[in-house]
This record gives structure tokens, C-alpha cells and sequence, in this order.
């Protein structure tokens, strides 16, 4: 039987269970695991051993514990839920807080509720999917939100999505942060350097007009509507990355029009976006984004689809230059091609998202947030001050 001690006897607690362990989800989990070991918290991690994120979390502070786990629902998900219970009776926390659909369905099943749960969906499934597959997956999210004390969405619109298709829940919203000290803006010189460095292979091509998409290469991100537009745009002097790794990745290099550039999988993304003049993420569905954020952090102005957090990730007045439709390369070429084309327009939009960004996006003020939240749910009083270190 699951069990808690008295919850004044020890820290408070968390353990986080997640499933997918890259991209945008690992580097919310780093972000928060880093502040709630600075807050003075006991931050637990379980996912996939020898992954990005189980070596990220390490570093940032958590406990991590390897929990086999697959990114799909499968024939594994009754030893994925066992697992996750073992992972739970030895960490004995305080909050259980699972991050993405198939987290969130081993972790939910493995506690029913016996312990205080926060499930955050970091985009919805049932949006991944068509048909009778998605049917099922908002099916069971109607029904597993009864094990959830909370669902935590990143964005006022990821909400209302979830409300909206019939899931009945105690609702919280806390806007995705990144880390401004990480993410800002640099130098002439600094630029100059992240262009220098670029692996073209002709020596003008330092000096051409640079749109970045940063992403992981699948269905969700879009990047094939994004080579669409590029077609349509003619190039004109522009270059085009295409930042990141994943299971489309062989069909996007073939569809790619002759000078695009795939990177790969890269750790560090931001000398590619202190050399970009426009970062582009034309996403079929989002939570909330954290590419475009992280751009902004650094004074570069993006181009994003229309979907669940995009809105709410700029300044007022700015959709007329930074949102098109989701899938309509059309619009998304055009978009581009004002920026690209429009050097005062560039700046002013760069400059509006920078302020903008930096005032309402950190990621202490994110964390702050979540840990209100689980002192809450667990009835727990934590000071939420930052450990002092031994000099």
C-alpha cells in the first residue's frame, strides 16, 4: 500500500515521472528540478536511464531513478505501472507530478490518487492523433483526471482546449519560464562570433539572411509545411536551419530544397539563435513553446504558428508579424519574407519581444509558482528561500 510519513518529519518531496526525455519536456524538468533544489525541496526524477534528461537532472540537483518506460502506450504499460509504484514506495513522496500523455497514464494508474498528483500534459495527445486513436486518448483523459488533484497547463489556451474537450479538472495555469540568465541577448561581436562559426560552405553564406527552426523533427513541429514555404519564398538570399533530431529527419532532408542545413541533435542551441535573424516553429499543436521564448529572450523575432500558447507568448499587437495558420505555407512564406526583407520591421518586432520576454517569462517565477502548488496540495510550509552553500 502506498503510504506517506507525517509530512513535517522531511523536505517536501517531488518526484517527477516523465516520459518523453528530450526536447522541450526535459528542459522544463531540468528548470524546475534546479530551482526546487535551490528552494530547499527534495527533488526526485524518474525516466529512462542513460537519457539527456536523466543526466540533466542529475546535474541540476534530483534524485534520479530509471524507470523503464517507452514513449507510446504498448504492451509494457502494466511493468511500466508496477515500475513507477516501486519508484513511488522508495522515494515516498509528498506530490507525485507526471509530465506528458504517457507519464501521465503509468503514473496516475500506479497512484489512483493515494498520494497528492499533479498531472501536466506539455501539450495535449489526443491533439498528436486522428481518429479512433484519438477518441481513445481523450477518452481516458476524461477519465484519468479523476486521479489528478491537478492538471497544470502551460498556457490559458492548452486549458481551455482540455475544458473544451470534455475533461473535467481542477485547473491550474502556470506559463512555461526559461532561464534569462542563459538566454539573453548578445553583442555585435557576439553575433559576428555565432556566424563565423556557422558550417557553411561558401564564405558569403555567412552574410546571408538566416531563419533558425528549432525542434525536434517530427509531425508536431511542422518542419515539412516549413520547407513548403521555403519553396515558395524562392530562397532569396536566405538561409535555412533546421536545428535538431527526430523520426522525420530522412524524409525532410528529402524533401529539402538544395542549401538547407540539418544540424542535428545540439545541446546548446544558442549560438544558433544569436546568429539567426528570424527563429520560425510553424507547430501543428503546442502547450507552449519554448524555442520561441528562448529566441525572444535574445532579441530575435519569431515566426510561430497559431496554436495553444503562442498568443499568450507575445507582446500585445505583435500577431500581425509573428502568427500565421497552422499549415498553410502560404502565409507562413510571407510572414518570413516581411521580416527577412524589412530591417527596421526586424528590429522594432525584436525589440518589443525582448522587453517582453524578459518581464514576464522567468523561469524562478515559474518554479516559484509550481512550488506554491505543491505546498498546497501536500498542506506542507516550506520557506521558499534558496539553500545557503558552504564556502
Amino acid at each position: 500500500m502506498l503510504h506517506m510519513r507525517r509530512t513535517e518529519e522531511r523536505q517536501l518531496t517531488v518526484l517527477h515521472l516523465v516520459q518523453p526525455v528530450d526536447g522541450g519536456v526535459a528542459r522544463v524538468v531540468t528548470d524546475l528540478v534546479r530551482a526546487q533544489a535551490g528552494y530547499g525541496l527534495r527533488p526526485v526524477v524518474a525516466c529512462p536511464p542513460g537519457s539527456p534528461l536523466a543526466r540533466g537532472a542529475a546535474k541540476a540537483g534530483a534524485e534520479v531513478h530509471g524507470w523503464h518506460a517507452t514513449r507510446a502506450p504498448g504492451p509494457g504499460l502494466a511493468g511500466e505501472v508496477a515500475a513507477a509504484r516501486r519508484i513511488v514506495r522508495a522515494s515516498r513522496p509528498h506530490v507525485v507530478h507526471a509530465h506528458s500523455a504517457k507519464a501521465g497514464l503509468a503514473g496516475r494508474i500506479a497512484v489512483r490518487g493515494r498520494i497528492p498528483t499533479v498531472f501536466q500534459p506539455h501539450a495535449w495527445s489526443f491533439e498528436a492523433v486522428g481518429g479512433s486513436a484519438a477518441q481513445l486518448a481523450l477518452g481516458w483523459e476524461r477519465f484519468g483526471a479523476r486521479w489528478a488533484d491537478r492538471i497544470l497547463c502551460v498556457s490559458e489556451s492548452e486549458r481551455r482546449t482540455g475544458q473544451e474537450a470534455g475533461i473535467a479538472a481542477r485547473w491550474s495555469v502556470v506559463h512555461n519560464g526559461i532561464d534569462l540568465d542563459r538566454f539573453r541577448p548578445g553583442d555585435r561581436a557576439l553575433r559576428a562570433e555565432a556566424r563565423a562559426s556557422l558550417p557553411f560552405r561558401q564564405d558569403g553564406d555567412h552574410d546571408a539572411p538566416l531563419v533558425v527552426c528549432v525542434g525536434r523533427l517530427t509531425r508536431q513541429k511542422g518542419q515539412d509545411v516549413l520547407l513548403r514555404a521555403w519553396r515558395r519564398m524562392g530562397a532569396a538570399g536566405a538561409r535555412l536551419v533546421l536545428v535538431g533530431d527526430g523520426p522525420d529527419r530522412e524524409a525532410l532532408e528529402g524533401a529539402a530544397p538544395p542549401g538547407v542545413l540539418f544540424t542535428g541533435a545540439c545541446e546548446d542551441v544558442r549560438p544558433w539563435l544569436h546568429a539567426a535573424d528570424v527563429l520560425v516553429l510553424p507547430s501543428r499543436w503546442e502547450g507552449m513553446a519554448l524555442a520561441p521564448l528562448e529566441a525572444m529572450a535574445c532579441g530575435r523575432p519569431v515566426v510561430m504558428t497559431d496554436v495553444n500558447g503562442a498568443r499568450e507568448s507575445l507582446p500585445p499587437g505583435q500577431e500581425e508579424y509573428c502568427l500565421v495558420p497552422p499549415d498553410d505555407p502560404a502565409a507562413l512564406a510571407g510572414a518570413l519574407t516581411a521580416l527577412l526583407t524589412d530591417r527596421r520591421l526586424r528590429e522594432e518586432v525584436s525589440h518589443r519581444v525582448l522587453r517582453h520576454t524578459r518581464s514576464a517569462f522567468d523561469v524562478r517565477r515559474t518554479a516559484g509558482a509550481i512550488a506554491g502548488l505543491y505546498q498546497e496540495l501536500a498542506g506542507m510550509s516550506v520557506p521558499m528561500t534558496r539553500k545557503r552553500t558552504e564556502r
